[in-house]
């Protein structure tokens, strides 16, 4: 099956590294046009030498102004808007409930949730005048599990999932589509960072702490950037196109969250 996107326009926070890089490359090769933001100076500099058909600028999502400026440049760039991809997350703290700073959990709220919303309101009017497209947010195995010692991270993407159910009943009528993925443990330098602090505040080690993750899914492995990103991509090309208000899990049958 050929998924085409040719003469799409499409946004993705997030997108020089990772799932985020994954999906713009995957975007690019399908035919789209894609801007895309992220924090990482080096990465987006090499994304936008690598990947055809791509622009992008620096941009903290958690600074709602700097979001907007982001929002702004690209829809300059890109002439419109028929796909976006919240992509843009943290991990957050990795500490009892008890113990964690009201900052820190504003922040991962911020990152993960608030600039969700903040992109979505933004889009949802070019989407319209599109004529429609699709919204991806991108949740987590944490949004349908309790995750102990992650509760900002995991009250985010819940959060995600209603929003995004919510926003498919609202935009359904303009034929906007909006779903969002939950990814089991992804291969990946993030994965590796929420290993290093699970093992340390459970105090086994690192590897202890891997396998045990691996463990608990049906195919005892972790997934990849490519799994998830070829998901958004069916999800946002015409074979996708009677389905919203999922939330498509891709996690090796993932049995919870330790």
């Amino acid at each position: 099956m050929k998924l085409d996107l040719t003469g799409k326009r499409a946004l993705i926070t997030a997108g020089a590294g990772g799932i985020g890089r994954r999906t713009a490359e995957l975007f690019s090769e399908a035919g789209a046009k894609v801007f895309i933001c992220d924090i990482d100076q080096n990465q987006l500099e090499d994304a936008r030498d690598k990947i055809p058909n791509l622009n992008g600028m620096i941009t903290d999502v958690s600074d709602k102004l700097a979001l907007k400026d982001m929002f702004e440049a690209a829809i300059d760039d890109l002439g419109g808007l028929d796909l976006l991809v919240n992509n843009a997350g943290t991990a957050g703290p990795t500490e009892r409930v008890e113990d964690i700073s009201l900052e820190d959990w504003q922040t991962c709220i911020d990152i993960n949730l608030t600039s969700t919303f903040l992109m979505s309101q933004m889009a949802v009017p070019y989407l319209r005048d599109a004529g429609g497209g699709a919204i991806i947010n991108l949740s987590s195995a944490a949004g349908k599990f309790g995750f102990p010692l992650r509760s900002p991270y995991s009250a985010a993407k819940w959060g995600i999932v209603g929003f995004t159910r919510t926003l498919a009943l609202e935009l359904g009528p303009d034929r906007i589509r909006c779903n969002c993925i939950q990814p089991g443990a992804v291969e990946g330098a993030r994965i590796d960072r929420v290993i290093k602090a699970k093992a340390a505040a459970k105090k086994v080690s690192e590897n202890a702490m891997r396998d045990e993750l691996a463990s608990i899914t049906a195919l005892k492995t972790f997934v990849t950037a490519d799994d998830i990103a070829s998901m958004i991509l069916f999800l946002c090309s015409k074979a996708g196109a009677h389905i919203t208000g999922q939330a498509v899990s891709i996690d090796g049958g993932l049995e919870g969250l330790v």
